[in-house]
């Protein structure tokens, strides 16, 4: 016959077990949930890399500063980008002089992960920059100033990366656009940034922007400040918009 004594302690060790078995479990699925929620998380906040083209919509201008579309404007030496003083191109097609609108090349404009390379001779015999890739040459001063992406920079020789721009789940761009540089009137400006050497002088500020993936929408800036030459301490200001197609 069992005694009523152990048989009482026999039922509350099973109990106890029962109990830190469903808390154990509890807890395993609590932590896995956590676990899965974090790497979601992650994921959604690491930036995605574009594969692609973004399309350049010509600047619509002619009645002042562009309502739409791309453009460059020249900082002058110790202003900023948000007040200036800017440069004032007499050639620009816009109506306020200080934009000058660009239009899409025969890439139809910055291909993402890839160079776009100046032809081996990058100037006219009258020192017009030739590159058209990204976009068509403008007149800037009466001379054509071309677009493009290196893999060495054509003023320094140093070894570049192709432009990256990534999104992230909001929509935001950023990245690094090194390599785009600028001929014109016989010499070479890096327009990129960070500069070749990874630095950023006084205003260079690198790309930022929005990017729509339902609809391929997209802005993108970015300055680069000039170290030497005639246009030394100016800041090239630069804003890209269109459709960014996917290859």
């Amino acid at each position: 016959m069992r005694h009523p004594h152990r048989t009482a302690r026999l039922a509350l060790a099973l109990v106890a077990c029962t109990v830190i078995v469903a808390a154990c479990g509890s807890s395993s699925s609590k932590s896995s949930g956590t676990s899965t929620t974090a790497a979601k998380k992650a994921a959604a906040a690491t930036p995605a890399k574009l594969v692609g083209t973004f399309g350049i919509t010509a600047a619509d201008c002619t009645a002042g500063a562009p309502t739409a579309g791309s453009y460059f404007r020249m900082v002058q030496s110790g202003g900023t980008l948000a007040a200036g003083p800017f440069v004032a191109n007499a050639d620009s097609p816009c109506g306020d002089k200080t934009y000058t609108g660009v239009t899409p090349g025969t890439d139809g404009g910055l291909e993402n992960g890839k160079f776009q390379p100046q032809p081996a001779d990058p100037f006219d015999a009258t020192k017009n920059g030739v590159a058209a890739a990204i976009t068509q040459p403008s007149k800037f001063y009466a001379v054509g100033f071309a677009l493009s992406t290196n893999p060495k920079d054509p003023a320094t020789g140093a070894a570049l990366q192709p432009p990256q721009i990534t999104v992230d789940a909001s929509g935001k761009l950023s990245g690094q656009i090194s390599a785009l540089n600028v001929a014109w009137n016989g010499q070479q400006f890096s327009q990129g940034s960070p500069k070749p050497d990874g630095s950023r002088p006084g205003i260079t500020a690198d790309p930022t922007g929005t990017y729509d993936a339902k609809t391929g929408k997209y802005t993108l800036e970015w300055a680069s400040q000039v170290v030497g030459g005639p246009f030394n301490g100016f800041t090239g200001s630069w804003h890209l918009e269109g459709t960014f197609t996917k290859s």
